[in-house]
């Protein structure tokens, strides 16, 4: 019965942490924070902002959003998760930039935080400045 009580809180709660995560602790969440990595903008090499943070999740959090209402958003979601999951994976395998639609969408990347970081200022363009690359 405690369950019920908790849902849409939890879930909610749990929305707003994956919105600012990657923006915490100098662009490190928990997880890359414990793992030793963080994330980074690719236009100037700061760490990741919360709207980069917010952006970055999108694909993730489209769809967690509708688990809130039930029955239909439950449909929703699934609607919504099956082709950014198919683009996710097409993205971080089938590209030759290896990084996920959330990197692409925000303009960052993941890097490893163990002292020998390149410096990463104006390295590269934004993603959406440059042309499109043609489909083989």
């Amino acid at each position: 019965m405690g369950g019920v009580f908790y849902y849409p809180m939890g879930l909610i709660l749990g929305l707003v942490y994956l919105c600012i995560s990657d923006s915490l602790y100098d662009g490190q969440s928990i997880g890359k924070r414990f793992m030793g990595f963080g994330v980074v903008s690719l236009v100037d090499g700061t760490p990741c902002t919360a709207w980069q943070s917010f952006v970055r999740n999108l694909p993730f959090t489209v769809p967690l959003f509708f688990l809130i209402f039930p029955f239909w958003g439950w449909i929703f979601s699934a609607v919504f998760a099956m082709p950014l999951a198919l683009m996710e994976l097409y993205y971080l395998f089938r590209r030759d930039c290896v990084h996920r639609l959330g990197d692409i969408m925000a303009d960052t990347t993941v890097i490893a935080n163990d002292g020998t970081r390149l410096d990463l200022r104006k390295t590269k363009t934004p993603w959406f400045d440059t042309p499109p690359v043609p489909l083989p």
